[in-house]
């Protein structure tokens, strides 16, 4: 039987240390692999361009370029970008909210350990859930500006629709999603692209803290 390919990973972060402790991480497992390292954000999206890797972990505060707008870079210039991993020391940080606005797919703390950073890297290059959704409630109910009345796309949302994006915002996968709302894979996978398409965004990160700033899951 072959093997899959192995997740290919860049690592960004200014500091050497913090670099080579998360390459020894990830390259002690089979299924990953650190093909390229960059110690600015300028850095990191000329290596990402390069690479064409599936993970960037990105330090969200980096010189010259930092950690968001390297990923609104990478983000808006590549037809196939990455899945983004901001890293940052504090979890309510602005910087963390700002990038998960711009399309990162979600963040991990410094303090993380081994396990819990190998799961995300997993579980992002997947792209078919939500990375720490209590988190992200967290960090949009924070820092959401307040709307004077909904977006269009509320509106325009069908119940199913809105099923999936509730189900997507406490971290369920599409096969989870199918099995509460008992229909096919197919189908929800149809619903996720729907709900992506008419809020406008990249991804169910974004879609999510959408939802949160629209007021469509206030209260949960």
């Amino acid at each position: 039987m072959t093997r899959p390919a192995p997740i290919r990973v860049v690592l960004a972060d200014d500091e050497r240390m913090v670099r080579t402790a998360l390459r020894a991480i990830l390259s002690a497992e089979p299924d990953l692999e650190v093909v390229g390292e960059a110690a600015t954000g300028a850095e990191a999206v000329s290596v990402v361009r390069e690479l064409r890797p599936d993970v960037v972990l990105m330090d969200v505060r980096m010189p010259q370029t930092d950690g968001i707008r390297a990923t609104e870079q990478i983000l808006g210039t590549l037809d196939e970008p990455p899945r983004i991993i901001v890293v940052t020391t504090f979890e309510n940080d602005s910087y963390v909210y700002d990038a998960l606005r711009v399309g990162a797919a979600g963040f991990l703390l410094k303090r993380s350990d081994a396990d819990a950073l190998v799961q995300a890297v997993r579980l992002v290059a997947r792209s078919d859930s939500l990375l720490f959704p209590a988190a992200v409630r967290t960090l949009a109910t924070a820092h959401a500006r307040a709307h004077p009345a909904p977006p269009a796309w509320v509106a325009k949302l069908t119940g199913r629709e809105r099923e999936v994006l509730r189900r997507m915002a406490d971290g369920l996968t599409n096969a989870e999603i199918a099995r509460r709302m008992e229909v096919g894979p197919a189908t929800v996978k149809s619903h996720v692209a729907a709900v992506l398409a008419k809020t406008g965004t990249r991804d169910r990160t974004q879609a999510v803290i959408a939802a949160y700033e629209a007021g469509f899951l206030n209260g949960r």
